[in-house]
Protein backbone atom coordinates (compact mmCIF):
# COMPACT_ATOMS: atom_id res chain seq x y z
CA UNK A 1 0.00 0.00 0.00
CA UNK A 2 1.90 3.28 -1.34
CA UNK A 3 1.49 6.03 1.86
CA UNK A 4 2.25 9.50 1.20
CA UNK A 5 4.08 12.06 3.79
CA UNK A 6 1.48 14.77 5.08
CA UNK A 7 3.56 17.22 2.45
CA UNK A 8 2.76 14.95 -0.18
CA UNK A 9 -1.23 14.60 0.94
CA UNK A 10 -1.49 18.24 0.96
CA UNK A 11 0.45 19.09 -1.97
CA UNK A 12 -1.78 15.98 -3.89
CA UNK A 13 -4.54 18.02 -2.62
CA UNK A 14 -3.72 21.58 -3.60
CA UNK A 15 -3.42 19.84 -7.00
CA UNK A 16 -6.60 18.20 -7.09
CA UNK A 17 -8.31 21.78 -6.04
CA UNK A 18 -6.73 23.65 -8.36
CA UNK A 19 -7.39 20.88 -11.21
CA UNK A 20 -10.92 20.87 -10.13
CA UNK A 21 -11.90 24.27 -11.09
CA UNK A 22 -13.30 25.91 -13.72
CA UNK A 23 -10.71 27.34 -16.42
CA UNK A 24 -9.85 30.69 -15.71
CA UNK A 25 -9.87 33.49 -18.15
CA UNK A 26 -6.28 34.65 -18.99
CA UNK A 27 -5.89 38.64 -19.71
CA UNK A 28 -2.61 39.71 -20.60
CA UNK A 29 -2.18 43.29 -20.81
CA UNK A 30 1.00 44.44 -22.31
CA UNK A 31 1.95 48.25 -22.56
CA UNK A 32 4.34 49.29 -25.23
CA UNK A 33 7.81 51.29 -24.00
CA UNK A 34 6.89 52.01 -20.69
CA UNK A 35 9.40 51.50 -18.17
CA UNK A 36 10.09 49.73 -15.21
CA UNK A 37 10.17 53.32 -13.78
CA UNK A 38 7.00 54.67 -14.49
CA UNK A 39 5.43 52.88 -12.49
CA UNK A 40 4.03 53.73 -9.27
CA UNK A 41 4.66 50.13 -7.73
CA UNK A 42 8.18 50.53 -8.33
CA UNK A 43 9.12 53.73 -7.41
CA UNK A 44 7.63 56.13 -9.70
CA UNK A 45 6.67 59.73 -7.27
CA UNK A 46 5.44 61.96 -10.30
CA UNK A 47 3.74 59.86 -13.03
CA UNK A 48 0.03 58.28 -11.06
CA UNK A 49 -0.50 54.93 -11.98
CA UNK A 50 -3.08 53.90 -9.02
CA UNK A 51 -4.91 51.13 -11.33
CA UNK A 52 -1.99 49.38 -12.40
CA UNK A 53 -0.39 49.83 -8.64
CA UNK A 54 -3.56 47.78 -7.27
CA UNK A 55 -2.62 44.94 -9.31
CA UNK A 56 0.80 44.38 -7.54
CA UNK A 57 -0.77 45.15 -4.29
CA UNK A 58 -3.57 42.27 -4.94
CA UNK A 59 -1.27 40.23 -6.39
CA UNK A 60 2.53 39.49 -7.39
CA UNK A 61 5.22 42.16 -8.40
CA UNK A 62 8.24 40.92 -10.26
CA UNK A 63 11.70 42.23 -9.64
CA UNK A 64 13.60 40.74 -12.30
CA UNK A 65 10.91 39.93 -15.12
CA UNK A 66 12.17 40.56 -19.33
CA UNK A 67 11.10 41.05 -22.23
CA UNK A 68 11.43 38.98 -25.01
CA UNK A 69 13.59 41.37 -26.42
CA UNK A 70 15.01 45.11 -27.24
CA UNK A 71 11.93 45.89 -29.73
CA UNK A 72 8.36 45.48 -30.24
CA UNK A 73 8.23 42.34 -32.89
CA UNK A 74 10.99 39.98 -31.93
CA UNK A 75 9.43 40.70 -28.42
CA UNK A 76 6.27 39.75 -28.92
CA UNK A 77 7.13 36.97 -30.82
CA UNK A 78 8.67 35.43 -27.90
CA UNK A 79 6.22 36.36 -26.04
CA UNK A 80 3.62 34.23 -28.44
CA UNK A 81 5.58 31.20 -29.00
CA UNK A 82 8.17 30.40 -25.77
CA UNK A 83 10.99 30.59 -28.02
CA UNK A 84 13.74 33.30 -26.55
CA UNK A 85 16.07 35.13 -29.00
CA UNK A 86 18.47 32.06 -30.05
CA UNK A 87 15.49 29.91 -31.29
CA UNK A 88 12.82 32.58 -32.47
CA UNK A 89 12.01 33.04 -35.96
CA UNK A 90 11.43 37.18 -35.95
CA UNK A 91 15.13 38.49 -33.80
CA UNK A 92 14.22 42.24 -34.71
CA UNK A 93 12.59 44.69 -36.10
CA UNK A 94 12.06 43.26 -39.56
CA UNK A 95 10.18 45.44 -41.85
CA UNK A 96 8.15 44.28 -44.88
CA UNK A 97 6.40 46.33 -47.76
CA UNK A 98 3.32 47.50 -47.91
CA UNK A 99 2.71 46.98 -44.34
CA UNK A 100 3.39 44.97 -41.21
CA UNK A 101 6.32 42.94 -40.45
CA UNK A 102 8.05 39.49 -40.79
CA UNK A 103 5.95 36.74 -40.13
CA UNK A 104 6.06 33.82 -37.51
CA UNK A 105 7.53 30.69 -39.15
CA UNK A 106 5.04 27.84 -39.81
CA UNK A 107 6.40 25.75 -37.18
CA UNK A 108 5.67 28.31 -34.77
CA UNK A 109 2.34 27.60 -32.69
CA UNK A 110 1.28 30.46 -30.33
CA UNK A 111 -0.01 30.81 -27.09
CA UNK A 112 -3.78 31.75 -28.79
CA UNK A 113 -3.52 28.38 -30.60
CA UNK A 114 -2.43 26.08 -27.79
CA UNK A 115 -5.17 27.89 -25.58
CA UNK A 116 -7.86 27.23 -28.55
CA UNK A 117 -7.17 23.38 -28.22
CA UNK A 118 -8.00 24.23 -24.97
CA UNK A 119 -11.34 25.53 -25.23
CA UNK A 120 -10.57 29.03 -25.17
CA UNK A 121 -11.91 32.14 -27.11
CA UNK A 122 -8.77 33.77 -28.36
CA UNK A 123 -8.63 37.90 -28.98
CA UNK A 124 -6.70 40.63 -29.46
CA UNK A 125 -7.28 44.16 -29.15
CA UNK A 126 -4.32 46.31 -30.44
CA UNK A 127 -0.69 45.72 -32.12
CA UNK A 128 0.41 42.65 -33.88
CA UNK A 129 3.91 43.01 -35.56
CA UNK A 130 4.30 39.72 -36.46
CA UNK A 131 2.69 39.10 -40.24
CA UNK A 132 1.75 41.47 -42.45
CA UNK A 133 -1.25 40.79 -44.70
CA UNK A 134 -1.35 37.64 -46.81
CA UNK A 135 1.63 36.35 -44.95
CA UNK A 136 -0.15 33.57 -43.72
CA UNK A 137 0.81 34.68 -40.00
CA UNK A 138 -1.96 37.24 -39.16
CA UNK A 139 -3.49 36.93 -36.23
CA UNK A 140 -6.74 35.21 -37.65
CA UNK A 141 -3.99 32.70 -39.12
CA UNK A 142 -2.48 32.13 -35.84
CA UNK A 143 -4.92 31.45 -33.74
CA UNK A 144 -7.08 34.25 -32.74
CA UNK A 145 -10.66 33.93 -33.28
CA UNK A 146 -11.28 38.22 -32.64
CA UNK A 147 -8.16 40.69 -33.67
CA UNK A 148 -9.28 44.46 -33.59
CA UNK A 149 -6.24 46.82 -34.25
CA UNK A 150 -2.66 47.63 -36.04
CA UNK A 151 -1.39 44.69 -37.95
CA UNK A 152 1.87 47.03 -38.58
CA UNK A 153 3.67 48.63 -35.99
CA UNK A 154 4.39 51.37 -38.29
CA UNK A 155 0.65 52.05 -38.54
CA UNK A 156 0.74 51.79 -35.02
CA UNK A 157 3.13 55.12 -34.12
CA UNK A 158 -0.46 57.03 -35.14
CA UNK A 159 -2.73 56.98 -32.47
CA UNK A 160 -4.90 58.70 -35.00
CA UNK A 161 -5.60 56.78 -38.37
CA UNK A 162 -7.86 56.75 -40.89
CA UNK A 163 -8.56 52.50 -40.39
CA UNK A 164 -8.04 49.51 -37.82
CA UNK A 165 -8.02 45.97 -39.25
CA UNK A 166 -10.95 43.56 -38.13
CA UNK A 167 -9.95 39.93 -38.38
CA UNK A 168 -9.11 39.66 -42.16
CA UNK A 169 -10.39 43.19 -43.13
CA UNK A 170 -9.68 46.64 -42.92
CA UNK A 171 -12.27 49.26 -40.97
CA UNK A 172 -12.38 52.38 -42.14
CA UNK A 173 -12.41 55.48 -39.52
CA UNK A 174 -13.66 58.64 -40.49
CA UNK A 175 -10.87 61.48 -39.32
CA UNK A 176 -11.41 64.99 -39.84
CA UNK A 177 -10.49 68.43 -37.97
CA UNK A 178 -13.62 68.21 -36.26
CA UNK A 179 -13.88 65.08 -35.00
CA UNK A 180 -10.25 63.25 -34.34
CA UNK A 181 -10.75 59.88 -33.34
CA UNK A 182 -7.80 58.17 -30.75
CA UNK A 183 -7.56 54.62 -31.75
CA UNK A 184 -6.31 53.82 -27.78
CA UNK A 185 -10.32 54.37 -27.38
CA UNK A 186 -11.57 52.24 -30.05
CA UNK A 187 -8.86 49.28 -29.37
CA UNK A 188 -10.10 49.41 -25.37
CA UNK A 189 -13.79 49.85 -25.92
CA UNK A 190 -12.94 46.29 -28.09
CA UNK A 191 -11.27 45.06 -25.51
CA UNK A 192 -14.27 45.36 -23.14
CA UNK A 193 -16.58 44.17 -25.88
CA UNK A 194 -14.22 40.97 -26.18
CA UNK A 195 -14.75 40.15 -22.09
CA UNK A 196 -18.76 40.81 -22.48
CA UNK A 197 -19.12 38.63 -25.77
CA UNK A 198 -16.91 35.71 -23.82
CA UNK A 199 -18.20 36.08 -20.07
CA UNK A 200 -19.76 32.70 -20.01
CA UNK A 201 -17.20 30.58 -21.47
CA UNK A 202 -12.94 30.90 -20.88
CA UNK A 203 -11.17 33.01 -22.93
CA UNK A 204 -7.92 34.48 -23.22
CA UNK A 205 -7.35 38.11 -24.21
CA UNK A 206 -4.24 40.13 -25.30
CA UNK A 207 -4.64 43.56 -25.15
CA UNK A 208 -1.45 44.77 -26.99
CA UNK A 209 -2.42 48.09 -26.18
CA UNK A 210 0.35 50.74 -27.78
CA UNK A 211 0.28 53.72 -25.48
CA UNK A 212 3.01 54.92 -24.01
CA UNK A 213 4.62 54.38 -27.73
CA UNK A 214 5.85 57.76 -29.43
CA UNK A 215 6.16 59.77 -31.17
CA UNK A 216 5.48 62.24 -28.52
CA UNK A 217 4.29 65.11 -30.50
CA UNK A 218 0.78 67.19 -29.07
CA UNK A 219 -1.13 65.73 -32.04
CA UNK A 220 -0.47 61.93 -31.01
CA UNK A 221 -2.78 62.99 -27.92
CA UNK A 222 -6.67 64.22 -27.49
CA UNK A 223 -5.14 66.74 -24.81
CA UNK A 224 -2.52 67.92 -22.19
CA UNK A 225 -4.98 70.34 -20.40
CA UNK A 226 -3.85 68.44 -17.30
CA UNK A 227 -0.27 69.09 -17.68
CA UNK A 228 -0.65 72.76 -18.82
CA UNK A 229 1.34 74.43 -15.88
CA UNK A 230 3.49 72.11 -15.09
CA UNK A 231 6.41 73.84 -16.98
CA UNK A 232 7.17 70.53 -18.72
CA UNK A 233 8.40 70.34 -22.45
CA UNK A 234 5.32 69.02 -24.45
CA UNK A 235 6.95 65.67 -24.86
CA UNK A 236 6.63 65.13 -21.49
CA UNK A 237 3.39 66.31 -21.26
CA UNK A 238 2.34 63.78 -23.45
CA UNK A 239 4.29 60.52 -22.43
CA UNK A 240 2.54 61.56 -18.41
CA UNK A 241 -1.07 61.90 -21.01
CA UNK A 242 -0.68 58.23 -22.05
CA UNK A 243 0.53 56.88 -19.09
CA UNK A 244 -2.89 58.46 -17.30
CA UNK A 245 -4.95 56.96 -20.55
CA UNK A 246 -3.13 53.42 -19.60
CA UNK A 247 -4.24 53.24 -16.49
CA UNK A 248 -7.12 54.33 -17.02
CA UNK A 249 -8.04 52.01 -19.18
CA UNK A 250 -6.29 48.80 -17.30
CA UNK A 251 -9.06 50.26 -14.66
CA UNK A 252 -11.84 49.95 -16.88
CA UNK A 253 -11.06 46.30 -17.74
CA UNK A 254 -10.74 45.28 -13.99
CA UNK A 255 -13.84 47.34 -13.28
CA UNK A 256 -15.83 45.39 -16.18
CA UNK A 257 -14.26 41.84 -14.75
CA UNK A 258 -15.48 43.05 -10.96
CA UNK A 259 -18.98 43.80 -12.83
CA UNK A 260 -19.51 40.59 -14.61
CA UNK A 261 -18.00 38.52 -11.48
CA UNK A 262 -15.24 37.38 -13.61
CA UNK A 263 -12.54 38.87 -11.48
CA UNK A 264 -12.11 35.78 -9.07
CA UNK A 265 -11.99 33.50 -12.08
CA UNK A 266 -9.46 35.43 -13.69
CA UNK A 267 -5.47 35.72 -14.52
CA UNK A 268 -4.39 39.23 -15.07
CA UNK A 269 -0.91 39.72 -16.29
CA UNK A 270 0.69 43.38 -16.91
CA UNK A 271 3.64 43.63 -18.27
CA UNK A 272 5.38 45.90 -20.97
CA UNK A 273 7.35 44.56 -24.44
CA UNK A 274 10.64 46.48 -23.92
CA UNK A 275 12.38 49.06 -21.76
CA UNK A 276 11.37 52.58 -21.96
CA UNK A 277 11.01 54.31 -25.56
CA UNK A 278 10.51 58.03 -23.59
CA UNK A 279 13.80 59.07 -24.85
CA UNK A 280 16.72 60.82 -22.62
CA UNK A 281 13.80 63.55 -21.36
CA UNK A 282 11.32 61.32 -20.24
CA UNK A 283 13.83 59.12 -17.99
CA UNK A 284 15.20 63.06 -16.49
CA UNK A 285 11.85 63.72 -15.81
CA UNK A 286 10.36 60.33 -14.93
CA UNK A 287 13.05 57.96 -13.72
CA UNK A 288 11.71 55.63 -16.49
CA UNK A 289 14.60 54.07 -16.95
CA UNK A 290 14.52 52.80 -12.94
CA UNK A 291 18.57 53.41 -12.73
CA UNK A 292 19.06 50.53 -14.98
CA UNK A 293 21.57 51.07 -18.30
CA UNK A 294 20.29 52.41 -21.80
CA UNK A 295 17.10 52.20 -22.54
CA UNK A 296 15.20 50.11 -25.55
CA UNK A 297 16.15 48.94 -28.75
CA UNK A 298 19.75 47.84 -25.86
CA UNK A 299 20.87 44.46 -24.63
CA UNK A 300 21.44 46.30 -21.35
CA UNK A 301 18.89 46.25 -18.43
CA UNK A 302 17.04 49.14 -19.21
CA UNK A 303 16.44 47.89 -22.49
CA UNK A 304 15.26 44.39 -21.55
CA UNK A 305 14.29 44.50 -18.10
CA UNK A 306 9.97 45.26 -17.41
CA UNK A 307 7.26 45.87 -15.00
CA UNK A 308 5.55 42.65 -14.66
CA UNK A 309 2.55 42.17 -12.68
CA UNK A 310 0.33 39.05 -12.08
CA UNK A 311 -3.09 39.55 -10.17
CA UNK A 312 -5.65 36.22 -9.81
CA UNK A 313 -7.08 36.43 -6.20
CA UNK A 314 -7.12 33.34 -3.86
CA UNK A 315 -4.23 31.82 -6.13
CA UNK A 316 -1.55 33.96 -6.34
CA UNK A 317 -0.70 35.66 -2.66
CA UNK A 318 -1.79 39.53 -2.40
CA UNK A 319 1.29 41.95 -1.99
CA UNK A 320 3.59 39.02 -3.03
CA UNK A 321 7.29 40.05 -4.46
CA UNK A 322 9.13 37.67 -6.34
CA UNK A 323 12.82 38.17 -7.48
CA UNK A 324 12.08 35.19 -9.68
CA UNK A 325 14.26 35.43 -13.24
CA UNK A 326 11.74 35.24 -15.97
CA UNK A 327 11.06 36.30 -19.69
CA UNK A 328 8.38 36.46 -22.22
CA UNK A 329 9.16 32.62 -23.15
CA UNK A 330 7.47 31.69 -20.11
CA UNK A 331 4.56 33.20 -20.89
CA UNK A 332 2.98 30.52 -23.15
CA UNK A 333 4.29 27.24 -20.97
CA UNK A 334 2.31 29.06 -17.87
CA UNK A 335 -0.65 29.87 -19.69
CA UNK A 336 -0.48 26.70 -20.74
CA UNK A 337 -0.30 24.72 -17.49
CA UNK A 338 -3.34 27.33 -15.95
CA UNK A 339 -6.07 26.25 -19.03
CA UNK A 340 -4.80 22.54 -18.03
CA UNK A 341 -3.02 22.33 -21.85
CA UNK A 342 -0.06 21.02 -23.54
CA UNK A 343 2.53 23.20 -24.31
CA UNK A 344 4.54 22.27 -27.61
CA UNK A 345 7.68 20.45 -27.16
CA UNK A 346 11.04 21.70 -27.12
CA UNK A 347 10.52 25.68 -26.06
CA UNK A 348 12.68 27.84 -23.90
CA UNK A 349 10.45 28.68 -21.81
CA UNK A 350 8.97 27.42 -18.43
CA UNK A 351 5.63 26.86 -16.44
CA UNK A 352 6.35 29.84 -13.64
CA UNK A 353 2.89 28.62 -12.27
CA UNK A 354 4.71 27.42 -8.61
CA UNK A 355 6.06 31.03 -8.68
CA UNK A 356 2.46 32.34 -8.65
CA UNK A 357 1.40 29.75 -6.03
CA UNK A 358 3.80 31.00 -3.90
CA UNK A 359 5.84 27.49 -4.14
CA UNK A 360 9.31 26.71 -4.73
CA UNK A 361 10.70 26.31 -8.64
CA UNK A 362 14.00 25.27 -10.19
CA UNK A 363 15.43 28.64 -11.70
CA UNK A 364 16.15 29.01 -15.42
CA UNK A 365 19.91 27.35 -16.59
CA UNK A 366 19.91 30.80 -17.89
CA UNK A 367 18.12 33.83 -20.19
CA UNK A 368 19.50 34.34 -23.45
CA UNK A 369 18.90 37.34 -25.82
CA UNK A 370 20.23 38.86 -29.61
CA UNK A 371 20.02 41.49 -31.10
CA UNK A 372 20.52 40.50 -34.85
CA UNK A 373 21.29 42.59 -37.56
CA UNK A 374 22.88 42.56 -41.23
CA UNK A 375 25.61 44.02 -39.65
CA UNK A 376 26.64 42.51 -36.48
CA UNK A 377 25.07 40.02 -33.92
CA UNK A 378 25.06 41.43 -29.76
CA UNK A 379 23.84 39.02 -27.33
CA UNK A 380 23.05 39.16 -23.56
CA UNK A 381 22.89 36.19 -20.96
CA UNK A 382 21.83 36.21 -17.38
CA UNK A 383 22.65 33.26 -15.23
CA UNK A 384 21.61 33.64 -11.84
CA UNK A 385 23.29 37.18 -10.22
CA UNK A 386 24.86 37.54 -13.37
CA UNK A 387 24.63 39.05 -16.42
CA UNK A 388 26.96 38.72 -19.54
CA UNK A 389 27.01 41.11 -22.59
CA UNK A 390 28.48 40.60 -26.00
CA UNK A 391 28.59 43.73 -28.50
CA UNK A 392 29.85 41.59 -31.32
CA UNK A 393 30.08 38.05 -32.31
CA UNK A 394 33.83 38.51 -31.93
CA UNK A 395 33.94 41.40 -28.81
CA UNK A 396 35.25 40.63 -25.17
CA UNK A 397 32.52 39.52 -22.77
CA UNK A 398 31.64 42.13 -20.38
CA UNK A 399 30.15 40.49 -16.89
CA UNK A 400 28.07 41.84 -14.49
CA UNK A 401 26.72 41.12 -10.78
CA UNK A 402 23.57 42.29 -11.04
CA UNK A 403 22.84 41.66 -7.29
CA UNK A 404 25.43 44.18 -6.22
CA UNK A 405 25.61 45.71 -9.42
CA UNK A 406 22.26 46.62 -11.38
CA UNK A 407 23.24 49.52 -12.94
CA UNK A 408 25.85 47.54 -14.79
CA UNK A 409 28.75 49.81 -14.24
CA UNK A 410 31.56 48.04 -13.45
CA UNK A 411 32.44 45.08 -15.55
CA UNK A 412 34.19 42.03 -12.87
CA UNK A 413 34.84 39.81 -16.42
CA UNK A 414 38.67 39.86 -15.61
CA UNK A 415 37.88 38.60 -11.59
CA UNK A 416 35.32 35.68 -12.59
CA UNK A 417 37.43 33.97 -15.22
CA UNK A 418 35.11 30.34 -14.46
CA UNK A 419 31.90 32.25 -14.73
CA UNK A 420 33.23 33.69 -18.23
CA UNK A 421 33.75 29.95 -19.52
CA UNK A 422 30.24 29.01 -18.50
CA UNK A 423 28.99 32.06 -20.60
CA UNK A 424 30.82 31.37 -23.67
CA UNK A 425 30.08 27.67 -23.50
CA UNK A 426 25.87 29.15 -23.03
CA UNK A 427 26.70 31.82 -25.94
CA UNK A 428 28.36 28.66 -28.46
CA UNK A 429 25.04 26.31 -27.49
CA UNK A 430 22.16 29.07 -27.51
CA UNK A 431 21.04 29.86 -30.93
CA UNK A 432 20.88 28.65 -34.41
CA UNK A 433 21.26 30.55 -37.48
CA UNK A 434 18.34 32.89 -38.59
CA UNK A 435 17.80 34.65 -42.09
CA UNK A 436 17.61 38.26 -41.86
CA UNK A 437 15.12 39.02 -44.53
CA UNK A 438 15.67 41.83 -47.23
CA UNK A 439 13.99 45.22 -46.62
CA UNK A 440 12.21 46.86 -49.95
CA UNK A 441 13.41 50.64 -49.41
CA UNK A 442 10.03 52.18 -50.73
CA UNK A 443 8.77 50.99 -47.15
CA UNK A 444 9.74 54.26 -45.34
CA UNK A 445 8.87 56.08 -48.20
CA UNK A 446 5.15 54.72 -48.34
CA UNK A 447 5.59 55.15 -44.61
CA UNK A 448 5.95 59.21 -45.08
CA UNK A 449 3.58 59.22 -47.72
CA UNK A 450 0.97 57.54 -45.40
CA UNK A 451 1.72 60.21 -42.47
CA UNK A 452 1.34 63.23 -44.98
CA UNK A 453 -1.95 61.73 -46.13
CA UNK A 454 -2.81 61.29 -42.63
CA UNK A 455 -1.27 64.83 -40.91
CA UNK A 456 -3.56 66.56 -44.20
CA UNK A 457 -7.03 64.66 -43.17
CA UNK A 458 -6.50 65.63 -39.75
CA UNK A 459 -5.49 69.02 -40.59
CA UNK A 460 -2.15 68.53 -38.70
CA UNK A 461 0.07 68.91 -41.39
Amino acid sequence: MLRLTRRQFAATLSATAFAATPKPNIVFILADDLGVGDLGCYGQKVLKTPSIDRLAAEGMRFTAAYAGAMVCAPSRCALMTGYHMGHASVRNNWEVFPEGQAPLAPRDVTIAQVLKQAGYQTGICGKWGLGGPGSGSTPVDKGFDFFYGYNCQRHAHRFYVDYLWRNGAKEAIAQSPAKRVYAQDLIANESLDFIRRNRSQPFFLFCAWTVPHGPYGVNNVPGIDKYKDTGWKDGEKVYATMVDRLDADVSRVMALLKELKLEDNTLVIFASDNGPGGGPGNNARFGSQAGLREVKGTLREGGIRVPQLVRWPGKVPAGRVSDFPTAFWDVLPTAAEVAGAKSPKGLDGISILPTLLGREQKPHAYLYWEQLTPAKLTRAVRMGQWKAFQATKTAPIELFNLVSDPAESTDVAAANPGIVKQIEKILANARTEAAIPTTDPRIWEKYKEDNAKLDALLGTA
